[in-house]
Parts: C-alpha cells; structure tokens; sequence
C-alpha cells in the first residue's frame, strides 16, 4: 500500500482531518504531523520537532504533502505574525532538499501561501496592530499599487495623503518588512523547484484581490517563476486551506495513471466570468487550475466526461451566505437552479454517471435553496462530491479532489462519511446554524463571534443541537441518516465548526 506523508497548513479540520478523510476512500496511506506537534492558531508549532518527525517518517514513504508555511513558522497565522529574518528562512527552506538525499524515490509536493493582506481591521489573525489600523494598511497599499498602474483617481490620491499622515510609520514598516521577507522565501521555493528538490509546487493566494500588497507580490513571484522556466511545476492560483487536499489526489491519481475528466455545468451564463469575494480573477479561470492541479482536465462535453460538475454559481456578484433570505435579483433572476438541479437528476438516474456539486452562488456557505431542491429530486446521497464552503477556491480543492477519488474508487462507505459532513458543515453550519446561533443566542450568552467558552462548551452543545435539527429537516428522506458523534468550535471562534459526522450504515452503499 502506498504511504503519503502530511504535514499540513495548520491544526483546523480543514487542513488536519479533510485531507485523512479523503485519502480513506482510496487504498493509501496517509500518515499525518501529529496534532500534538501542531501549533494554536497564533502559537505557532514545534518546528524543529516537526522537521525531526518528518526525515523519519519519509524514508519509506512514497510521496510528501507540505506546508512551507507550517515547517517554516509553525501554520498560516504565525506565517503573519513571525520575526524571523531572510537568512533564518532560507536555512529552514533548505532543509526539504534533504528529503530527496533520504529516499531518493519519493515524489515531494509542497505549498506556500502568498501573505494576505485583509481589508478589515481585526488582530483576530493578524498582528496586535491590525485590529486598529489594519484597514488603512489595505487601503495604503491598495491606493499604491494603483498609483503606479495610473488609475488611482483624486479621491483615492487623497485619502493616501491621509493614510500616510495617521498610519504609525513603525507599524507599516513592520507590516511591510515581513510581506518583503515572505516574498523572498516565496521565490527561494521556486529556486527549489528548477533543482529539482520540488517535483510539483503551488503558490496559494490567500484572501486574493486584484490590487493592492497581495497582488504586488503575487506579480513579482509570477515573474521569478516564468524567469525560472518552471510553470508547469509551479502554479498560482487563489486558494489556502484546500490545496492539501489536491495535492494528495493528485499523487494518488498519478499512481493509478487516471486523469478525471471533468465537464462543468453552471447555473448561470455569466457563472465563469463571475469574479468571486475574496479572489482576484474569474471563476472559470480558477477552476482550470483546480482541475489541472488534482491531476485532471476539463472537457467540453458530458459523453467524453468521467465526471459532471454542477457549478450553482452566481448570477452577478458574490454575496455571502449569511444574506441568502435576501430578495437579490441576480440570483433570482440571472441563474438556473431548477434546471441544474433537473440536469443532476438525469446525469445521476439516466445516464448513471458520476455528479457532483460546487455550491459557490455565495461565499462562506451552501445555498439552502438549491439543497432543497436536490433533496427533493432524491439525488443528495447519490452525488459523488459537494461542498460549499468558504471562498470558492476552498469549495472547489474540496469537491473536486472527493469526487475524483470516488470516480476511480467507487461510493464506499468513507465517501458518503464526507460526502454527509459536507453537507452538515457547508450546507448547515456555514449556510444557516452560525447565523442562527450568533444572532439569537450568542449575546444573551455573554459571548461573541470571535471569542466562545473554548472548544466543547456549552456553544459547542448547542450548535451540535441546531445541526441535528437541520439534519432531520433539510438532509434526511428515506432511509438516509447522518449522525453527528462530535461537535467542536477548533479555534474557540464562530468561524469554523469540527464536525466528526456519520452516514447512517443501514443503507447498503452501491458501488
């Protein structure tokens, strides 16, 4: 059996439990960085720790899965937060060439975030500072990146004159210093690539936009990857807490020397042109390098497709999940989702081929309508993929990987295990429950959107109540069950939810 080695983004469930769950419904192993190892969201991990376990667990192993993020600053959050100088950086980059010296077989797939740079003012994962100024840090170098492009307008000249008048200097010279040193380790991983020590590298662009600090540096590792010939080893493209989980299908498809084609059906005409919240292109562009990086390619057709995705895309823009119930005429009108929801019901009934769905009409959640609608067509159970959570690039490094894998593995019982947490998690808790319990219990519990009591308090409780409520009203028909056996809030915040759920085993699971 196959051996992949994980050492992942950061401690939460997307990036610690997805990609485990996922590789269960392959015949792979996946032995992952102990949480033990792991940092706490600002607590960065134990590196040195973590390097020490990875040499060991490598020599036989068959391919490696890493996080530069996490083996260089301890996950995500510390990747903002660190003091570490260029030199120091480097010395720790260099340690993945040693990988190749220890198992000269092993195939070494690796990422690393560009560093976001929020529109918002909150020190939630950012430094202390940015709960104060962080708005005007983006605004700074949002109005400056137009500047030197020529189309920043008076009003925005303006407001830079105000923005450099009132930003404490040593605050954005700090921000600014760790953006240049990430830059320069962004580009050392490239270095890795063209010698080979990489075989395959993606660069994540985390909380994307199409100007501003993020996209400055973007531009300037684009160009060191063109300069070192190696774009088809190195791609970039919006995303974060997904890419562990194509990387890891990309590996096991590569093995079974399978290349899923995948046929995608939108909701809306103007679906690939949408530019989605949080990202800095169109989806339809985004979606390529999806595909491309889990191993597969897009066709134009059903007949020649291994896979069908249903895209329930926006009509015009974005919005978030949270304003759904809103009456918005661009999902009202300018999407489809009766016929995409009749499309997926011949593809999976008539036509008895592989389905699955990327909910990305909204933004950090599933849309309530649309699984309606499937519910009622009696085709939930029969998808092989969904999700729709977070930002798009989140929902498609989730859907797409899931149902490639069960494509070439079949629907066992490990696909319906994920296939009903995303349904809970996006769907529920990201749809509808987060909502639900911030507005109408939160303060009367003394708690906040960002700060509750701990991991398995009594918010965790009740969350895992309203979600069984939803479960029975929105999920369940026929002899479908989904069990909830576990509830947790992984970073003691609203944002997320750790879920272990369970499809019921009484219904026999087709092949």
């Amino acid at each position: 059996m196959k051996k992949i080695v994980l050492v992942p983004l950061d401690e939460r469930p997307c990036n610690h439990v997805f990609p485990e769950q996922l590789a269960a419904i392959a015949d792979f192993t996946l032995v992952k960085a102990p949480i033990h190892l792991l940092g706490n969201k600002k607590v960065p991990a134990k590196v040195e720790e973590l390097w020490e376990w990875l040499y060991q667990e490598i020599q036989d192993a068959d391919c490696v899965v890493l996080s530069i993020d996490m083996l260089l600053y301890g996950g995500i959050v510390p990747s903002r937060l660190h003091t570490m100088n260029e030199t120091e950086c480097r010395n720790i980059l260099n340690k993945i060439s040693k990988l190749k010296e220890l198992n000269p077989s092993l195939t070494v797939y690796t990422f690393h975030l560009i560093m976001r740079c929020p529109s918002y003012s909150s020190s939630d994962e950012e430094p202390d500072y940015y709960e104060d100024w962080g708005r005007d840090i983006f605004r700074y170098g949002f109005i400056k990146h137009k500047q030197t492009l020529n189309l920043a307008d008076d009003s925005e000249l303006k407001e830079l004159t105000e923005i450099k008048q009132r930003l404490p200097k040593e605050y954005l010279n700090d921000y600014l210093d760790r953006r240049k040193k990430n830059t320069q380790v962004n580009q050392a991983a490239v270095e890795l690539v063209a010698q080979g020590a990489i075989d395959f590298h993606i660069i994540p662009q985390d909380d994307a936009a199409p100007y501003g600090l993020t996209a400055q540096d973007q531009q300037l590792v684009r160009s060191y990857v063109q300069e070192k010939e190696v774009m088809l080893k190195v791609y970039m493209y919006p995303g974060a807490d997904e890419v562990g989980n194509v990387l890891i299908t990309r590996f096991i498809n590569k093995e079974n020397e399978y290349v899923p084609k995948v046929y995608p059906r939108y909701s809306s005409v103007h679906g690939p042109n949408v530019i989605p919240r949080y990202e800095d292109r169109p989806f339809g562009e985004t979606l390529k390098y999806q595909i491309m990086a889990a191993g597969g390619i897009l066709v134009d057709s059903e007949p020649e497709a291994n896979i069908v995705l249903l895209i329930n895309s926006p009509g015009e823009d974005m919005m978030e999940a949270s304003q759904q119930n809103d009456q918005i005429r661009g999902y009202e009108v300018f999407r489809n989702i009766t016929e995409l929801a009749e499309y997926g019901e011949y593809v999976t009934k008539s036509l008895k081929k592989h389905c699955a769905v990327a909910d990305v009409a909204f933004a950090n959640g599933g849309d309530l309508q649309f699984i309606k609608l499937l519910k009622q067509k009696e085709i939930l159970f029969e998808l092989s993929g969904y999700a729709g959570w977070n930002t798009s690039s989140n929902t498609l490094g989730t859907v797409i990987p899931h149902s490639m894998l069960t494509s070439f593995y079949g629907r066992n019982e490990a696909h319906l295990d994920f296939l009903s947490l995303r349904f809970v998690e996006d769907a529920g808790y990201c749809g509808q429950i987060r909502r639900k319990v911030c507005d109408q219990h939160l303060p009367e519990m003394g708690h906040t959107y960002m700060k509750v009591d701990g991991q398995t308090g009594e918010v965790a409780v009740l969350v895992k109540r309203e979600l069984e409520a939803f479960i029975q009203k929105e999920l369940e028909y026929d002899n479908h069950r989904v069990l909830i056996d576990f509830c947790y809030m992984p970073w003691s915040r609203m944002f997320e939810v750790g879920l272990s759920v369970s499809y019921s085993k009484s219904v026999a699971v087709s092949k």
